[in-house]
């Protein structure tokens, strides 16, 4: 135990490794344990974002490529773009070969501390990496957080959350305040924390549910930046309360329902500009991404082996339209991930929508009636992606996907598989 009580493994710095090279992982793990610090690996810029939104690193070691026979160090400066967008104050250190020199000084440029030539001496490499850590942030770039809380990562490679990052990255350094809309459970809050660490103020911005007649007492004395729920939800008169009780240099995120239901003076002074935030459905693929971060998210917090999606799990997961958005897919993964008895979550272990019934129910159903496994669109999907997974086996695939055989081989039939 350190002097002040705390364990010296939750004191030591804490490093990140995004390499995909299982060599230099174990190296690497090796020589900074034994330097007395944390390490944790992911092997591509998923895993790594994943990680980064669960946890504050110390430091991160960057590898630049991940694809064999690519060397132009794309992959890598992409994800250091994500990482620096995410917490500008974030310690990244780039992994290059000595043919890569032009391409660690761009990721130098591009927010990177230092960069790490291969193959290195372990002692170098540790001087190297304590002094990025201790030079700190530039003050431009101190991270506007809770300290130890990780940054607010927006996971998501479509089209849709590239542009919504892109809009972030330009209003966010700006005074300017917004509003997020769109359906709950979309990550309207997430999006708020994303523009506040984007901005230039370092205080924790202070959180007000506008609904809750305890919170308006706080509004007196705020701080630089305030995030408000739900104003979009008062009566005109609440509103107009609002609009005259806002300090006037004080910065308003608002997380609303419908912009539009704002009276005009308010939305002027919390909404110049509205950031609709997509819904699941629009985030083509993106479900994936999330489904797989919030697997590992729950097998870390409920101390249960590394699990993986089966094919017919991830088609289901691609073809469903979740109920309450980006949280019920998290919600469904998580139970998944707690009930699971092995390293693979199957299509029967998430949850249904919430129009379908139960799978028992689906096993006893008539053969006229056979509501069941009832998945609309995403029924045919899952039903392939079994098959495939097993080999046409009809009785396996039917135990993945918890339904009967009498069950699958009438939806196979339906659908001319």
């Amino acid at each position: 135990m350190s002097g002040d009580g705390q364990s010296d493994e939750a004191s030591s710095p804490r490093i990140l490794l995004i390499d995909d090279n299982p060599a230099v992982a174990r190296a690497m793990e090796i020589a900074f344990r034994l330097a007395g610090h944390r390490f944790d690996v992911a092997v591509d810029p998923e895993e790594g974002l994943s990680r980064l939104a669960r946890h504050r690193y110390d430091a991160i070691l960057l590898d630049l490529n991940f694809t064999a026979g690519r060397a132009d160090g794309e992959e890598g400066l992409a994800c250091l773009a994500r990482i620096i967008a995410a917490d500008p104050a974030a310690c990244v250190l780039v992994l290059t070969a000595h043919s890569g020199i032009r391409i660690a000084v761009a990721a130098m440029q591009s927010g990177a501390r230092d960069f790490v030539m291969k193959p290195w001496r372990n002692a170098e490499l540790i001087a190297k990496v304590t002094a990025a850590i201790a030079r700190g942030p530039l003050a431009a770039a101190a991270a506007p957080t809770v300290p130890g809380s990780p940054p607010p990562v927006l996971i998501g490679d479509s089209a849709a959350m590239q542009q919504l990052r892109a809009l972030i990255a330009r209003v966010g350094p700006t005074p300017a305040s917004v509003s997020i809309s769109g359906p709950p459970g979309s990550g309207r809050s997430l999006a708020a924390s994303a523009i506040h660490a984007a901005s230039r103020d370092p205080a924790p911005p202070l959180r007000l549910d506008l609904r809750d007649a305890a919170d308006w007492p706080r509004l007196d004395g705020a701080p630089a930046t305030l995030i408000l729920r739900r104003p979009d939800a008062l009566d005109a008169q609440a509103q107009q309360r609002l609009v005259d009780r806002l300090p006037a240099d004080t910065r308003c995120i608002a997380i609303v329902d419908d912009a539009a239901a704002l009276m005009p003076a308010l939305r002027r002074r919390i909404a110049t500009l509205d950031i609709a935030m997509p819904p699941l459905a629009a985030r083509a693929g993106d479900a994936l991404l999330l489904a797989r971060h919030f697997l590992r998210a729950a097998c870390d917090r409920f101390d249960r082996p590394s699990a993986q999606f089966t094919e017919a799990a991830a088609a289901l997961i691609l073809a469903t339209d979740w109920p309450d958005s980006v949280r019920g897919l998290a919600l469904a993964v998580e139970r998944a991930a707690l009930l699971a008895e092995g390293d693979r979550i199957d299509a029967a272990s998430l949850a249904l929508p919430e129009s379908a019934p139960p799978p028992a129910a689906a096993a006893a159903a008539t053969p006229v009636a056979e509501p069941g496994f009832a998945l609309s669109q995403a029924e045919r999907a899952t039903i392939e992606a079994a098959l495939r997974e097993h080999r046409h086996n009809v009785s396996h695939a039917a135990a993945a996907l918890g339904i009967s055989r009498g069950a699958l081989y009438r939806r196979m039939a339906r659908y001319g598989l």
